[in-house]
């Protein structure tokens, strides 16, 4: 007995030893590095999950090929969200534009150990009826249908992050940053081809419940400051669902910056984070929505849990 325990003690010791120098060496592995290697690589990263890293702001967005385009968007994908550690305020505004049932929505919230904020543009084949709104699939718009979108995001903290593209699906996510949806401020703006769209959209944003003072028109462009969305009735299930999330997002959000505590930017922590947790890592690449495959060109369907899904030429330490 004594034996086996003197054993158990022993391998234990040298595991700690093991990881202790593997930390050690992936720190000085990671300091030697060049920032514009350091950058280079997490973009290379982040590429097969569908987002782009912005170096300068140390935040991530989401590419104009990324493979979520194909996934469109419904109702169903909010609603389970919670379930996913994803809590965020939405605002969907819905308006008929040309025979088509258009749909823009704006999120802000925490996605994980992100908090982050959205704007997606999608649109149905036909005219909906109301009762079809939470049913419908909704396609993201195709790129003649991309509209001109600018946001910034607002933490409580002072800290905010500026975005501006045309695009189908904009977003901002901030590695390590915790926040509660209702302490975020998203300034959108969003420019349309013609009067007729500018219209339609700023009717149905009055019919989904923001106030008109607090929205600004100039020329083809609608701005606005979603901070409270319009009160949300939801059931015990979902409000108990939100409240497991943000707390278990809180504490990943404090591990996340402990483990990495070594370093002080954004792209030394994703690194460190990458070669010394990997599982970790492809938790913190899965952003939004369903990402139980990868679009790829060699067919992969498991985004870095492969090997043909990592980046050439990079060997773990």
């Amino acid at each position: 007995m004594y034996a086996a325990l003197f054993i158990l003690l022993l391998l234990a010791l040298l595991s700690m030893l093991f990881c202790h120098f593997r930390r050690r060496k992936i720190i000085c592995r990671i300091r030697d590095m060049d920032k514009c290697d350091k950058c280079s690589m997490v973009e290379e990263l982040a590429k097969p999950f569908g987002y782009v890293y912005h170096c300068g702001c140390g935040f991530f967005s989401s590419a104009l090929d990324a493979w979520q385009k194909e996934a469109g968007y419904t109702w169903l994908y909010d609603f389970m969200a919670p379930r996913f550690q994803m809590v965020f305020d939405s605002l969907p505004v819905y308006f008929n534009y040309r025979g088509r049932t258009w749909l823009i929505e704006f999120w802000k919230g925490q996605y994980g150990i992100n908090a982050g904020a959205e704007i997606g543009i999608y649109h149905a084949d036909r005219l909906l009826s109301e009762t079809e709104y939470r049913t419908a699939l909704f396609r993201a718009a195709g790129e003649d249908e991309m509209l001109p979108c600018s946001m910034q995001l607002c933490v409580e903290n002072g800290a905010c992050v500026r975005i501006s593209e045309r695009h189908w699906w904009l977003t901002a996510f901030l590695p390590g940053v915790f926040s509660q949806p209702s302490r975020l401020c998203l300034k959108a703006t969003v420019c349309f081809c013609n009067r007729e769209m500018l219209e339609a959209f700023y009717r149905g944003l009055c019919r989904a419940g923001f106030p008109q003072e607090d929205i600004t028109v100039q020329n083809l462009c609608l701005c606005f400051a979603f901070h409270r969305p319009a009160e949300a009735r939801y059931g015990f299930l979902t409000r108990l669902r939100r409240r497991l999330s943000q707390w278990q997002n809180r504490i990943f959000c404090r591990l996340f910056l402990w483990i990495t505590r070594p370093f002080v930017c954004t792209e030394d922590r994703i690194l460190f984070l990458y070669y010394y947790i990997p599982p970790c890592f492809r938790k913190l690449m899965r952003l939004r929505r369903f990402h139980r495959r990868c679009h790829r060109k060699n067919g992969c369907r498991r985004p870095k849990c492969c090997r043909r899904c990592r980046p050439r030429g990079r060997k773990r330490p």
